[in-house]
């Protein structure tokens, strides 16, 4: 297939508390009848994580949406941290979705994206053409979430890339062995933004307070009646070989009642993968295809 030039856009609405949101528009030369993709990104993280995938999906001729929440990217931080809710970002989601003229979309969404799928899976169905579920499902590994509450709002501002790159090995290193030097690089300049002459995360740290409730002795998370409801919508979950939050036996059995469902583990990658090697968005952008 031709590859087109691609136009990036960066653009901005109001949610309906006023609140200025973010999102990134990813347009080809020449736009036909194919279904939008609609980038969804995890906790802490932003639409920079999804722009190898926007740019390939966008070179097929797709145009494709790469959102940032409120407190995340360019999107303005909250002044209360507990409008940092999945039902607030919802409504965000989907006023931006009406501003962009986006009836329909194929779905891709990391870790809290995906759990925004499954929830309008449940109750907003008709928006899902299809989907893709990026390390998360019915079941989130309480582990996992302590292992994020760690350090979610507690890294310092930092004064060079190669000392945040660094700091981001050794944070992340041991969950994902496999990457090389160049999506390393990629993913820390999609985790770090320069303010002020230095280098700072790209989110609120009042963002912690997300996963308060998060204890030594808390259980897992639960998305059973979300995850059922996504049954008749065609998905691509994938899985980090090294996930500690979706368990390979909660990925397996996510195909039980699921007939639409294509799975896909991305081998020396924990939670959650990140998107930027050529088979996983080979992968990705198959299933798009063929889908819408």
């Amino acid at each position: 297939m031709d590859r087109q030039a691609v136009r990036r856009e960066s653009r901005f609405v109001s949610a309906a508390d006023g609140l200025r949101l973010h999102y990134v528009d990813y347009l080809p030369a020449q736009s036909g009848a194919a279904t939008p993709v609609v980038c969804l990104p995890g906790l802490t993280r932003s639409a920079e994580d999804f722009e190898r995938l926007a740019e390939a999906l966008a070179q097929r001729g797709r145009r494709v949406l790469a959102l940032d929440y409120r407190g995340r990217g360019l999107s303005d931080w909250d002044t209360d941290w507990r409008r940092y809710s999945l039902d607030v970002e919802d409504a965000d989601i989907l006023a931006t979705l009406e501003a962009a003229g986006v009836t329909r979309a194929i779905f891709v969404g990391t870790s809290r994206g995906g759990i925004h799928i499954m929830r309008f899976a449940a109750r907003r169905p008709e928006i899902l053409r299809a989907a893709v579920v990026n390390d998360i499902g019915p079941i989130i590994d309480a582990g996992g979430l302590r292992r994020i509450k760690s350090y979610v709002g507690r890294m310092p501002t930092v004064p060079s890339l190669s000392i945040a790159l660094a700091s981001l090995k050794l944070v992340a290193g041991p969950q994902f062995p496999a990457l090389s030097q160049d999506e390393w690089e990629a993913f820390a300049r999609a985790t770090f933004t320069e303010a002020n002459g230095k280098l700072a995360l790209r989110y609120d740290p009042e963002l912690a307070h997300v996963l308060d409730e998060i204890g030594p002795d808390s259980g897992p998370l639960l998305f059973a009646e979300e995850w059922q409801a996504m049954a008749p919508i065609p998905t691509l979950v994938i899985r980090g070989g090294n996930s500690d939050l979706l368990s390979k036996e909660t990925f397996e059995a996510m195909a039980e009642g699921h007939p639409l469902l294509e799975r896909l583990t991305v081998e020396g990658q924990g939670h959650a993968p990140l998107l930027l090697d050529a088979p996983t968005i080979e992968a990705v952008a198959d299933f798009v295809e063929r889908r819408g």
